[in-house]
């Protein structure tokens, strides 16, 4: 286990499975004491298996800190509740992943207002405040990590011809939403480029198959869009997550980054979610 945490207070919202419980864990296993965060506690959607306090009971195990703290990105006193407990419990936080998201996929003849709101409120309001809620001590301190989880589908599609999940993924919201984080992300950089804080956003290379993707039925049966051979671990993320969270402010922020990507241009391996290990694929 590294130490490249060591000491800093890390807050990562939508902690309970996939992208973001593996963030999570690998920052804890870095070092940092982890606050995971979600609507709930102990209580899932049946088609949505993963709980926060599963989280944090497997980063506990590990040899990790974490305490799970119940919020709700989409509600702005609830983001500024839980930004507040966790500095109740923990201090200041040094590191702040924006990883909650919402993304309706379909059609878009059939988006509602509700979808809409929904979709910027998640995905590009609440990670905006979330850093205003944090940039004081972080500036203070001359110190800090912002980082927002994107994704590949806020890249324009090539075409045509188009290829048959452009046609039928229905993700053009969740993308146009992604695609203003990334934009914003890079203006905070900017911003925030004097004050010793890094701000980047981070996205999978390929798809990571997470419970909100086998959720949506994109993997299976005859609407299969995801392809088998663009499927990544979501280990690629959570390592290129913990480079983004440690690394110099000085010369890594306003970057708009793919997973392995990354890892391929800084040399750097894939480790275990526990950080104990090299990453190797299943046979």
């Amino acid at each position: 286990m590294s130490n490249e945490c060591k000491g800093k207070v890390a807050l990562v919202t939508g902690a309970s499975r996939g992208i973001g419980a593996a963030i999570a864990q690998r920052l804890a296993a870095a070092g940092a004491v982890v606050a995971a965060v979600a609507r709930s506690l102990d209580t899932h959607p049946p088609e949505l298996p993963g709980t926060l306090r599963e989280t944090v009971d497997t980063i506990t195990a590990q040899g990790g800190r974490a305490i799970a703290i119940q919020g709700d990105v989409v509600d702005a006193a609830s983001r500024a509740a839980f930004i507040a407990e966790c500095e109740k419990q923990l201090g200041s936080i040094d590191i702040l992943v924006n990883n909650a998201a919402i993304g309706p996929y379909r059609p878009f003849e059939k988006f509602s207002d509700r979808d809409f709101q929904l979709t910027y409120e998640a995905n590009v309001r609440a990670p905006l405040h979330l850093c205003q809620l944090v940039v004081k001590n972080m500036s203070a301190k001359k110190r800090g990590w912002m980082l927002n989880i994107s994704s590949a589908t806020a890249e324009l599609p090539q075409g045509p011809p188009y290829i048959q999940w452009e046609q039928h993924g229905g993700h053009h919201l969740y993308g146009s939403s992604k695609a203003a984080l990334n934009r914003l992300t890079v203006g905070l950089a900017a911003e925030l480029s004097n004050d010793g804080i890094a701000v980047n956003t981070l996205a999978p290379v390929a798809a990571v198959i997470t419970p909100g993707v086998l959720a949506k039925g994109l993997t299976a049966g005859d609407t299969a869009w995801i392809d088998p051979s663009m499927i990544e671990p979501v280990e690629a993320m959570a390592e290129a997550a913990l480079v983004l969270c440690s690394c110099d402010p000085a010369t890594l922020t306003g970057r708009v980054t793919y997973s392995v990507r990354l890892l391929e241009e800084l040399g750097r391996p894939m480790r275990t979610l526990d950080g104990r290990a090299i990453y190797k694929s299943p046979a």
